[in-house]
């Protein structure tokens, strides 16, 4: 019988047996070896090719397609907290009013910022048209930057020409028809208040006219607003014909005759009472139905809600002074002839009133109506009379 002896040669088996040799199959591991290797050289074709390519075509930047899918998703992780925070780049958008509310309606519940947050005033401005008094505005505004926001509310076919120097400029808001006495005027108001609710560092929300102006500095007007423990709003119960003579019975059960109202269409709320504003869906449907022309809407609709509301808010009186002296529908009109230094001290000298449940003699930090005839006598009052 023949002995049979094997022996390994370069990872091949030889077998030899009866004085013939045979060669055995490649083994898996050899097949597995030899892939490997092929794999490797054809990636190293494809790396040489593709680099020399990018070299030559001059392509940079280039990214392997996981990279891209990745890259945006990690930079908004980053990010998610500032892009909550930030304030629009522009006052413009699609959103219609349905959406625009809901999406101002959003509200921490969590009083402490996590970050460090300034608080600013926005200057919410409701206008027919052009804003005449701009120049003495922007007087007002100069080198206060970061603490005050400013939004613009015209007839929908008005457009404002302000340089792109002007703080006016590009804060025209999306906006609407608006008729005095109805109910698009409150639309127009809570479209103001949305609009500035949409920057999360929007504090104190004030309502002014074109026909406004500021009575003192910045500084003045801010630390008013910042140290008051209540929002001002006026909200009245008028016995007489201008009213409750103006209540519909409609307006119960959500609205009775004893819970009626009346104030100044010029406001300036708080953040908490902004968001009952712009969230309603009670009173509004109510006053829209039941508070018609002759009733003047404006004049009751917040006032009213906010009374039932967050009575313990209200400071009760607006901080725009306005002279309804002479009668009638409207306020007395100031233009170039009669807009004097002793006018300004006359309005800010006239009233007590309280403020933190205190007398104190600084009751108004705004007052209306100037013409644009009286532009140039505010400018040069300004300095001595306003302190700006």
């Amino acid at each position: 019988m023949h002995s049979v002896r094997s022996v390994s040669l370069d990872d091949e088996k030889y077998t030899l047996a009866s004085g013939k040799i045979y060669k055995n199959k490649p083994t898996p591991v050899r097949i597995l070896r030899i892939f490997i290797l092929f794999t490797v050289m054809v990636l190293g074709v494809y790396c040489t090719v593709s680099l020399n390519t990018i070299h030559y075509l001059g392509i940079k930047n280039m990214a392997f397609p996981t990279r891209l899918v990745l890259q945006p998703c990690i930079q908004e992780s980053r990010k998610s907290l500032q892009s909550w925070i930030k304030p629009p780049a522009s006052v413009l958008h699609t959103m219609n009013d349905a959406e625009l509310l809901w999406r101002a309606a959003f509200a921490p519940q969590i009083e402490r910022y996590p970050y460090n947050r300034v608080p600013k005033v926005a200057f919410m401005f409701l206008t027919r048209g052009p804003l005449p008094l701009a120049p003495l505005w922007e007087r007002f505004f100069a080198g206060n930057e970061g603490f005050y926001s400013i939004y613009v509310h015209t007839m929908p076919d008005y457009r404002a020409n302000f340089s792109r120097s002007s703080v006016f400029f590009e804060r025209q808001i999306p906006s609407q028809e608006v008729e005095w006495g109805e109910m698009n005027m409150c639309d127009a108001e809570r479209r103001l208040l949305a609009n500035a609710m949409l920057d999360f560092s929007n504090e104190w929300f004030i309502l002014l006219s074109e026909s406004c102006i500021p009575l003192h500095n910045f500084t003045t007007v801010y630390s008013y607003l910042e140290e008051s423990d209540f929002s001002f709003m006026g909200s009245f119960d008028a016995p007489g014909a201008d009213g409750r003579g103006r209540y519909n019975d409609g307006m119960a059960p959500e609205v009775t005759i004893e819970q009626w109202r009346k104030g100044s269409q010029w406001f300036e709320v708080n953040r908490e009472l902004a968001v009952m504003i712009v969230a309603d869906t009670i009173f509004y449907y109510k006053f829209k139905n039941f508070c018609k022309p002759d009733c003047y809407v404006d004049e009751h609709y917040f006032p009213t809600m906010l009374t039932i509301y967050a009575p313990e808010l209200l400071a009760n009186r607006s901080l725009t002074w306005t002279d309804w002296s002479r009668g009638g529908a409207h306020p007395a009109t100031y233009g170039e002839g009669n807009t004097t230094y002793e006018l300004i001290e006359e309005i800010s000298e006239s009233n007590l009133c309280t403020y933190n449940d205190e007398i104190v003699g600084l009751c108004y930090l705004f007052a209306r109506k100037f013409a644009p005839s009286a532009l140039e006598s505010l400018l040069k009052l300004a300095p001595i009379a306003f302190g700006y």
